[in-house]
């Protein structure tokens, strides 16, 4: 019999920003009991059209459902746990996350259209709960959303501590900081691994604190002669209080656009947070407030169409509006991807004249991962035998790697997505086990990149799109005229000649080359005129169009 193992394989989450989902597994190699911590998200982009969302792939579980003993989730974050209403019901585990985020999935399950309910069992910061082989403690991290958690992960084979996202911060804003005297102690049991978050490791020193944040708000408020609005990701409820309580301290009210928003405020509350601020407006009182008096707080912060910064930017929302010398504070950074959408953003509010206040204009964000300062202090707090850096693009992981070697950690393990890590129970070591992989949602459908088209979409947005249909007797006469429908192709090549008449000389051109004989031969005659018909076109555009030829036999 083989003897059992411990063992680490991300999904999502390593070697980029997002989608982060990964597995711990006990026992021999053909019989693993399997957690999952996390079951996060990606937001789709240009070179994915057409899709939605990203997940990890999770077909591997899907084998291996029987086997998986929960699924536990770090904090309330989209690209921790925005995949479960897709994809928890292929897999049916129980589901372990304390009440803000039990309560988040609640209310985003309302809001999803047919989604299924996730039941989930709520588990308060500070306390242990045991799921099959794994003992999973709840250790209580700072983060930009409350009740952000490390996991404490016991096994037979040793602790492993998965950090989640999380920084030091003395004065949080909203709910408890790191728990630095349990890290302390967690460190004096013995630490296996570190798991750890590598987003800032290439960024020195430590960050300031969400009070810091609260005081410069208050400060750029107190100069603003008109309407302030402050752009901040919907989840940060910390950062919500901070402008909240800026905008009070400014004897000016705060009215909040978006619904992502409002559901993260209502659920925070329920929670017992936020209650320490003045009444949230709703948008509908947007207009009928002083322009001196005003706060309004929107979700929008990374460009994306949907959300209220860029439709109120580009004049599109129902009831609030911008005039000249209004100002926008961008209360977050750029997550890499989205810098033209937010450029675009922010020109169109230029075009308003309306003053755009940025990080790099002031600190008015504060990161919620650890900068090289703070996580010295954790790998001295744990002293882990091994470190394995996740949640960062390649600089980011390879930067934590190293500063883990400074550090004294005597193992670093690399992995990718899809990668497997040997921990105990053999030798350690890292390899690729080929599962890696994405899934795509597209509007109520989720697949493959495949299974989504989303490469031959891809393809039509550059090089467009032709139909052909043509009739044809069973003696391969041609029969009518041959039809066409042009999309996403110029109206017209560089000499003024109509592609549809280039497109016509393609098909007849094809026809004529043919006998009749051979014009019964559906197939051939398919690939024949679609041959010709790319060919004539790319004569005359350098391009050649992705089209589909349809034969009527009669």
């Amino acid at each position: 019999m083989e003897a059992s193992e411990l063992v680490f394989m991300p999904l999502g989450g390593v070697g980029e920003i997002g989608m982060n989902m990964a597995l711990y597994g006990v026992g021999p190699k053909d019989d693993r009991r399997w957690l999952i911590v996390d079951f996060g998200v990606a937001f789709a982009h240009e070179a994915h059209p057409g899709a939605d969302l990203i997940f990890a792939d999770i077909r591997f579980l899907e084998h291996e459902k029987d086997r998986i003993e929960g699924i536990v989730i770090t904090h309330g974050h989209e690209d921790h746990f925005g995949a479960l209403f897709s994809l928890w019901p292929k897999l049916r585990a129980p589901v372990y996350a304390t009440g803000f985020l039990a309560d988040l999935v609640a209310a985003k399950g309302e809001a999803e259209y047919d989604a299924e309910d996730v039941p989930v069992t709520r588990v308060a910061q500070g306390e242990a709960v045991q799921i099959g082989p794994f003992n999973v403690e709840f250790v209580p991290v700072s983060h930009s959303i409350p009740e952000a958690n490390a996991l404490a992960i016991r096994t037979k084979h040793g602790l492993v501590l998965h950090t989640g996202d999380w920084k030091l911060d003395e004065t949080p804003g909203v709910g408890r900081g790191t728990d630095i005297a349990r890290l302390k102690e967690l460190g004096q049991e013995g630490v296996l691994a570190l798991v750890g978050d590598s987003t800032n490791a290439t960024t020195e020193g430590s960050s300031i604190s969400e009070r810091d944040v609260e005081e410069e708000l208050k400060r750029l408020i107190a100069k603003a002669p008109h309407r302030v609005a402050v752009t901040t990701f919907a989840s940060n409820v910390s950062r919500v209080q901070a402008i909240a309580r800026a905008a009070r301290a400014n004897d000016r009210q705060c009215v909040v656009v978006g619904r992502a928003l409002l559901r993260f405020i209502e659920v925070a509350q329920e929670q017992g947070y936020l209650t320490d601020v003045p009444e949230f407006l709703s948008d509908d009182e947007y207009g009928y407030l002083p322009r001196d008096k005003v706060v309004a707080i929107l979700t929008g912060s990374q460009g994306e169409k949907r959300a209220a910064l860029a439709r109120v930017a580009s004049g599109e929302h129902r009831s609030v509006q911008f005039s000249k010398g209004d100002q926008v504070i961008m209360s977050s950074k750029t997550i890499p991807g989205n810098e033209r959408a937010i450029g675009e953003v922010i020109n169109n509010l230029a075009r308003q004249d309306v003053d755009v206040i940025t990080v790099k204009d002031a600190p008015v964000h504060v990161s919620g991962h650890p900068k090289r300062g703070d996580m010295r202090k954790l790998y001295e707090w744990i002293q882990p035998e091994m470190a394995i850096p996740v949640h960062g693009e390649e600089m980011h992981l390879k930067a934590h790697g190293k500063l883990a070697r400074e550090l004294g950690v005597r193992e670093v393990l690399h992995v990718r997505n899809g990668w497997m890590a040997r921990l105990a129970g053999g030798k350690v070591r890292s390899w690729d086990t080929n599962r890696g992989g994405r899934l795509y949602k597209d509007g109520s459908l989720v697949g493959t990149f495949e299974d989504m088209g989303i490469q031959e979409r891809r393809k039509l947005s550059f090089v467009g799109h032709i139909t052909v249909s043509i009739t044809v007797n069973r003696q391969g006469e041609v029969l009518g005229q041959p039809q066409m429908c042009l999309a996403g192709i110029p109206e017209r090549d560089a000499k003024g000649r109509l592609f549809i008449s280039i497109v016509e000389s393609g098909i007849f051109g094809a026809l004529k080359g043919m006998p009749a004989k051979k014009r019964k031969d559906v197939d051939l005659l398919r690939e024949a005129v679609r041959r010709s018909v790319r060919g004539e076109v790319h004569q005359y555009w350098s391009k050649k169009p992705v089209v589909a030829v349809m034969i009527n036999l009669v």
